[in-house]
């Protein structure tokens, strides 16, 4: 009895076969090398930014800051629209929180602070804080009470604290002997700080400062701020009637340390809010509050050397 010749099942044929493409493909698949975007990002440098943008903006900036010193009270209102636009991007960041910080009254109070602080001096300055402080908690208070009133109230209460009262002092200097060189100084060796460090942290940067808050900051980089902003500060001191190089070098070296502890600062909160930069208002930098970091924990203290410098810190 001869067997049934064999013919192979055609379903299961073509599983296989089909089995096989899938095999192909995924080998083929995975031997590609990626394929190049058609649109790519502009370049940035290899501190993360849009550098010539960076560039040009940073000088717009100076030049409208150095116009405005010569003009009478637009260095205030320029500070004035600074602060507002701060504050804005401040309540813009915390409310991802659910936190609302009361804007109103803390406009209101950014133009009293300032105000006081170019026409009555520092005790109208403070004065306006503490009326600006307690209008934000009996706004807030009386648009809602409860553990969120207290929670939003104290965080409008720091930022009146954070932004407009600490550019007070930068408003101060000002109406001082020698003002518009004062502010120059305080600006340009406030600035040398991030100069000094970006470049240095480019070229020579190895050991980070604080990994975990902001992990592109290193100690080179903080070697360069010193350098740079200690020879500035030098300098400008150096060249007023009643200033000594080494006020210079020691407004200088407080300048970076303030600095670098206000970039750190912003930094942990940015992290901590899940955010890159505050705002994108300002090419290549990032919003208002990503340039007056530094600037608003320096302004203090270069009020009070530059004071004591020329003889003008009330005691």
């Amino acid at each position: 009895m001869s067997e049934a010749p064999h013919h192979p099942d055609p379903l299961s044929g073509a599983l296989r076969r089909m089995s096989e493409a899938r095999r192909r493909a995924r080998s083929a698949l995975v031997a590609a090398p990626p394929p190049r975007p058609k649109d790519p990002l502009p370049p940035t440098g290899r501190a993360g930014r849009n550098l010539p943008a960076a560039i040009g903006v940073g000088v717009g900036l100076l030049v409208v800051v150095a116009g405005s010193l010569f003009v009478p009270y637009a260095f205030v209102a320029l500070v004035i629209v600074a602060c507002g636009a701060a504050l804005w991007e401040l309540a813009r960041a915390v409310g991802q929180r659910g936190i609302r910080i009361p804007l109103l009254p803390l406009w209101v109070g950014t133009v009293g602070i300032l105000v006081s602080a170019a026409t009555a001096g520092p005790e109208a300055m403070l004065v306006a804080f503490t009326l600006t402080g307690g209008g934000v908690f009996v706004w807030r208070v009386l648009d809602g009470g409860g553990r969120a009133a207290v929670r939003d109230a104290a965080a409008g209460v720091f930022a009146a604290a954070y932004v407009p009262y600490l550019a007070g002092f930068a408003v101060l200097l000002l109406q001082q002997t020698y003002g518009v060189w004062l502010v120059a100084t305080f600006i340009v060796v406030t600035v040398s700080n991030d100069i000094g460090g970006y470049a240095a942290g480019i070229f020579f940067g190895k050991h980070p400062m604080a990994p975990s808050i902001s992990p592109k900051k290193s100690w080179e980089g903080f070697a360069g701020s010193l350098i740079l902003a200690a020879a500035l500060g030098a300098l400008l001191v150096g060249l007023l009637p009643v200033g000594a190089w080494w006020h210079g070098v020691l407004l200088g070296v407080a300048v970076v340390g303030a600095a670098t502890t206000g970039d750190l600062a912003e930094s942990l909160l940015k992290r901590d809010l899940g955010l890159k930069d505050m705002g994108s208002l300002l090419p290549g930098h990032g919003g208002i509050m990503d340039r007056l970091d530094s600037l608003l924990i320096s302004a203090p203290v270069c009020y009070v050397i530059l004071s004591a410098t020329t003889g003008q810190l009330a005691v």
